[in-house]
């Protein structure tokens, strides 16, 4: 072991390992000409363009009488009142805002009830660039508000700090496209069905749609949380910054620099980038096994990221959350935790991931220092290069076969992960399930009439259970620990093939046969003999209706 303490160690580990971020990454461009909507009490809103210069124009929009006769305060009110008697205004209860930075659109119902669309009324422009909300309630209702738009309630610090900054909101803006689409392996829509949905319900910024019946996301409301990328099964939305190889190369070879200096196993802390850093830095002492990392956003290392840092030698992985986490990022952590908890836990490996708070920081050196009593697990092999749910299966398989090796199963409702159950009685083997299915899970049996599964790939999207016309398929959520089986295409239903009446040639199964020939039998156009043409193939079927005609005169005088 080097002589070294841990804290040492580990700083030394961080400064040898540089994460391989995109030097030219896609960005996204704002431009403003410092347009500015004031929204409030008729007061409030009055004092605060009185104390603004430098923008382009003001509009005014008052949603609530003045809060306060104090006569002090009303003189103050009259000033600012005189000053900006030039300034556009309207009173209105319903204040419309939506938008971005250097594109906002507002929208009030007038004193006769009309709706009108403020900008071009007022400034005569499409949209305002910059939104100050002074109103108790957000007339944008998300959790994380878009660039430009400021709401301030009647917190005196937060509306000194937006008053600072307006001025200086003018001109062109970037910031980084945080996450990609890769829509060729998305499980939300198929041939007129919805599949899965997992990204859309996690969204905190509302950046998220389904448009065109393909999911599309907003780059200029996008965030980066990171919710998206954590909570899409298939990895059809990657996060970008870093990219999701990116990061898995960076804890591989992080979490092999530390045990190659200290000689023995980190306790990886992932945290965001501002008050999990601030809350960390304001530690006095930060124990010396932890290596935290850095992310734009602590939902952005999902669970195959969590599993993959134990498999390569981490002891344990913290989750550090703040007051500033997002209740929907919260939840999608919290719902992500509890799922790899009961999983570590089946296997044999209790609290190796944990979320802890910045006011639980105080335990942090009490749980590095309990799990410095563990037992060390071998170090995985695997390359860091893998898809996301391969790599949390192979993280997942390594710590089982270094723990109880337990090949069981554990069925949690609503997991990405799962089997697929077919009613034999009802399937026709049809494969619009097969045809559905975006990660391949199911295939049909090539020459032979079968469906076969392979429940590894298995997203639990639910195309195939809302495509099957028999409704003879049914999902159910549940991670199999048996590497093997869960790796096995198996043959979930097969029949004998329906040879052809005339030249044995194999066509159909002979469930589907038998259904089309009941369906048919009282059709004209099968009446008689010609029943038996639904069970020829495609090329002796016509033959036969060629035949028939051929040999009736009077069928030759009617075509």
């Amino acid at each position: 072991m080097v002589s070294n303490t841990q804290t040492a160690v580990a700083a030394q580990a961080k400064a040898q390992v540089q994460m391989l971020e995109n030097l030219i990454p896609q960005t996204v461009t704002y431009t403003t000409a410092g347009h500015l909507l004031i929204i409030g009490a008729e007061d409030a809103i009055r004092l605060a363009a009185a104390d603004l210069d430098g923008m382009a124009s003001i509009t005014l929009v008052a949603t609530d009488a003045i809060t306060s006769q104090d006569e002090a305060h009303l003189a103050k009110v009259m000033e600012a009142v005189e000053k900006t008697e030039s300034v556009p205004a309207y009173y209105s209860k319903q204040v419309q805002v939506k938008g971005f930075l250097g594109q906002y659109q507002a929208h009030i119902k007038d004193e006769q009830g009309n709706h009108l669309e403020l900008a071009p009324a007022a400034v005569r422009r499409p949209h305002y660039d910059l939104v100050l909300d002074l109103g108790q309630q957000p007339s944008l209702s998300l959790e994380l508000l878009p660039p430009g738009y400021f709401h301030v309630q009647d917190d005196a610090d937060k509306l000194a700090g937006a008053l600072a900054q307006l001025p200086h909101l003018v001109g062109e803006f970037t910031k980084p496209r945080y996450v990609k689409i890769n829509s060729d392996i998305c499980a939300h829509y198929g041939s007129g069905i919805e599949g899965c949905s997992r990204c859309l319900n996690f969204c905190p910024a509302d950046a998220i749609s389904t448009t065109g019946k393909a999911i599309e996301v907003d780059h200029n409301l996008c965030h980066g949380a990171g919710s998206c990328s954590n909570a899409c099964p298939t990895g059809a939305i990657s996060y970008d910054q870093p990219a999701p190889k990116v990061l898995a190369d960076y804890l591989k070879r992080l979490i092999s620099k530390y045990i190659e200096l200290a000689d023995n196993r980190p306790v990886i802390v992932f945290h965001d980038e501002t008050a999990g850093d601030e809350a960390l830095k304001a530690l006095q002492n930060l124990p010396g096994a932890v290596l935290p990392v850095a992310l734009e956003e602590v939902a952005v290392a999902a669970s195959d990221a969590w599993m993959s840092a134990l498999a390569w030698g981490a002891r344990q992985v913290l989750v550090l959350t703040t007051e500033q986490t997002p209740a929907t990022l919260m939840a999608l952590l919290q719902r992500e935790q509890k799922f790899v908890a009961e999983l570590l836990d089946a296997i044999g490996l209790s609290d190796r991931v944990e979320l802890i708070a910045t006011t639980e920081l105080d335990s942090l050196a009490a749980k590095v220092e309990a799990s410095a009593q563990w037992p060390e697990l071998a170090i995985a092999a695997f390359p860091s290069e893998l898809a996301k749910r391969d790599a949390f299966y192979n993280g997942l398989d390594h710590l089982n076969g270094c723990a109880n090796g337990i090949s069981d199963e554990l069925k949690i409702p609503h997991l990405p992960y799962g089997m697929v159950e077919v009613d034999i009685d009802k399937c026709t083997l049809c494969q619009s399930c097969s045809a559905l299915c975006p990660t391949r899970a199911l295939k049909d049996g090539g020459d032979l009439p079968a469906l076969n599964f392979t429940e590894q790939a298995c997203v639990q999207c639910g195309l195939c259970e809302k495509g099957c016309p028999e409704k003879a398929i049914t999902i159910s959520s549940r991670v199999l620990l048996d590497r093997d089986q869960r790796q096995a295409q198996r043959v979930l239903h097969q029949e004998e093939p329906f040879e052809c009446i005339r030249c044995s040639k194999p066509f159909a199964t002979k469930a589907v046969i038998t259904k089309i020939t009941a369906q048919m039998q009282n059709h004209t156009a099968f009446a008689g003999d010609a029943i038996k043409r639904i069970q020829m193939c495609e090329d002796c079927r016509v033959k036969d209706m060629f035949e028939d005609v051929i040999n009736d005169p009077e069928k030759q005088l009617r075509v």
